[in-house]
């Protein structure tokens, strides 16, 4: 698992597929927190917070980890090395995990840099400092979740086609429909119960309660359950190949 990792991280930022990911990320979230004028834009939002960026960012990620996933089984199907990897003393288990591993560590490369936005709104504010740092701390423990997730499902859809592309896409709209589709499914039911229940399979619903500092077991538990489900599939697509 610990080779598949490296070779990975190597990978990534041997070509110019990792760094231009990564920077992507970082330049988006910068003009549309920084300068764009709308309703992720710092100034414009009239708190000195965070709210915005973490609105912000699992949109972003749709499209991150969508780009650094869709190569990493279709481009070994294509090239006729996945049956190798398959071949030598790997489990499938192991193989997916450290691809995985790979992946999620990038995207958390990725939310390093964005460190210095608390330090940008503790200056902002009206006193130094004046801000909730337990809020800001559970708000990216909560992207860190949605990552694993959004992983996974990056994973999953790269077995399922050689083509790159076609991987990515699938990425993009697994995600965005586990995100937000549900949520949308449920503002189109008027019965209240049954609402918040399809409200509740989708990730936003989760994701926004430890945004809010409310770390419930429960959430976390969701999106640990949605991960493992996808990283099953991704090992069960691989032993079909097998």
């Amino acid at each position: 698992m610990l080779a598949i990792f490296k070779r990975e991280i190597m990978s990534f930022f041997t070509t110019a597929t990792g760094p231009l990911a990564l920077g992507l990320f970082l330049l988006l979230n910068g003009l549309f927190l920084w300068v764009f004028k709308g309703p992720y834009n710092v100034f414009d939002y009239g708190f000195a917070d965070l709210s915005a960026f973490f609105m912000l960012s699992p949109y972003i990620f749709l499209i991150l980890i969508p780009a650094l996933s869709m190569k990493s089984f279709s481009e070994e199907k294509k090239l006729g090395t996945l049956e190798l990897l398959l071949m030598k003393p790997l489990s499938p288990g192991n193989l997916v995990a450290g691809k995985f591993l790979g992946i999620f560590i990038l995207a958390v490369m990725a939310l390093i840099p964005t460190l210095i936005y608390v330090w940008s709104i503790s200056s902002l504010g009206t006193e130094a400092g004046n801000y909730d740092l337990g809020l800001i701390m559970g708000s990216y423990f909560g992207m860190l979740l949605l990552l694993l997730a959004y992983t996974s499902i990056g994973l999953f859809t790269s077995t399922l086609s050689e083509n790159q592309i076609v991987a990515f896409l699938l990425a993009i709209v697994l995600c965005l429909f586990a995100y937000l589709g549900f949520e949308s499914i449920a503002g189109l039911i008027s019965d209240g119960g049954l609402s918040l229940f399809i409200e509740n399979i989708g990730m936003k619903a989760h994701y926004e309660r430890i945004g809010r500092g409310i770390i419930d077991s429960r959430d976390v538990i969701y999106f640990i359950s949605i991960s493992i489900l996808f990283s099953y599939l991704t090992v069960t697509r691989l032993k079909q190949r097998a």
